[in-house]
Formats: structure tokens, sequence, C-alpha cells
């Protein structure tokens, strides 16, 4: 796959922003400016100068928060074997056994992880896979901080089997949230990607869970409440 990064300046410091975030990370930001500069030139002739002094901090403090949404940190990936990374920002939300995981064909663990609006959204492989079956499934949009969300919001399905022992089956499912109304996923069936590799993004609050089948010897590494990041924090080791 190809990546194509945007950096902007503030201040002497750089940040990248994901492509992911377009068109929004160029259209919000624009109408923002736009809205700022109408205010400047325009505000004096119908308020006084301390309301247009706090509606200008308002929408500044709104386009910091849009831009940092979409930037895309460089992230260290471990290079050990036998774990499966965390392919999302958040929050750990659930840790749960599923007694009949369908996809993976028998019981499995479930990792679910809230993303607030202020997590970096860029979803990444979980280890080296290869892409099989995706399904992309209509729903409501309702608050992803509960496990229910993941039953009736829009949501879209990828099966991966690892390419490293032990050639496992993973259910990855990025899950829209209240907020979240864009699901984006940049990888396609037969595609090979390697661990904490970039696939796509869910836009403004969000939810993904991780599937992996329950055996003896994958001890999972987090608990409710645990705070993690995409491609460097361990979820699993196999031991």
């Amino acid at each position: 796959m190809i990546y194509i990064k945007f950096n902007i300046y503030f201040q002497g410091i750089k940040v990248s922003l994901t492509k992911y975030g377009l068109p929004q990370v160029a259209i919000y930001p624009g109408m923002l400016l736009l809205l700022m500069a109408v205010l400047f030139f325009a505000g004096p002739k119908f308020t006084n100068k301390c309301v247009i002094i706090s509606v200008e901090a308002i929408l500044l403090v709104v386009l910091v928060w849009v831009l940092a949404f979409f930037r895309d940190p460089v992230r260290a990936i471990p290079a050990e074997k036998g774990l499966i990374l965390s392919p999302a920002d958040g929050t750990v939300s659930n840790v749960e056994i599923v007694e009949n995981c369908e996809e993976i064909g028998g019981r499995a663990m479930r990792i679910g992880i809230f993303l607030s609006i202020f997590n970096v959204h860029i979803n990444r492989a979980p280890c080296a896979v290869k892409i099989g079956k995706i399904s992309y499934k209509k729903g409501y949009f309702k608050n992803a901080m509960s496990a229910e969300s993941a039953k009736v919001n829009e949501s879209n399905n990828i099966l991966m089997t690892r390419t490293d022992e032990p050639f496992d089956k993973l259910v990855l499912r990025q899950i829209s949230g209240a907020i979240a109304r864009r699901i984006v996923c940049d990888t396609r069936e037969g595609d090979v990607l390697s661990g904490g590799e970039k696939f796509g993004m869910i836009k403004f609050g969000s939810r993904t869970e991780l599937y992996y089948p329950l055996r003896e010897n994958a001890r999972c590494e987090v608990k409710v409440g645990d705070k993690v990041k995409a491609g460097s924090s361990i979820l699993v080791r196999y031991e």
C-alpha cells in the first residue's frame, strides 16, 4: 500500500495528518478560517470587541481540535514475534469470552476499545495478517462506549489470518459511534499487512473490537480501563 502524509506546522512544530482525513481535514478547517475572517472584518458592525474575541477563541479551539483529530503520529512497532497489537488508540472497555464466534469457528476472546473524540482514530493491523472477507453492515449510531453498540451500530467486519505462527483467524470490527459517521477501510480481500500497518480509520468517536481464538497459550495483557495505542500496545502474547 502507498501512504500519503500531509504536514502542517504550528509554531515550528510539525504535525502529520492522515490521508484518511480527506476531505474533512481540508473542508472543515477551511470553513472555520473563513468564518473567523468574516467575524473579524464584519463583526465590529454588529457586536462589541469582547464578544468577537470570545467567539474567535472558541473557533480557534475547534480548528486546533479538528486538525489534531486527524493527526498521524509515528509509532514504534514491537519487533517481537507472537504478539497481537492494539488495532486502535483508546480505552479498553471490555475483555470477555464469546462462546461461539462464527467467523473464528468456536470460543473466542473479545477485546473492545472505545475511542473518544480526542484519541488518534487510525486503525492498524494487530499483527502480520492476510485479509479475508470484509463485511459492511448498516446500522444505528448509538454511544460506542457501550458494548451493546457493537450489535446495532454501523460496522465493518474484517476477517484476518495470521501469517506467522500460530496461524489463527482474527476478526477486527470497526464500529461507528454517536458522533462517528464514516468508516474508512483502505484494504481489500487478499491484501497482506504487516503488524502495525495502517489500513483505515473511523471519523469522530467510535469503537474497535478484536476477536481471537481462546487458547491456553494466548495470554491477554490488558484489562478494562487500560489506555492503549494502535500499533505499539500489546493486547495478547502467545507463550
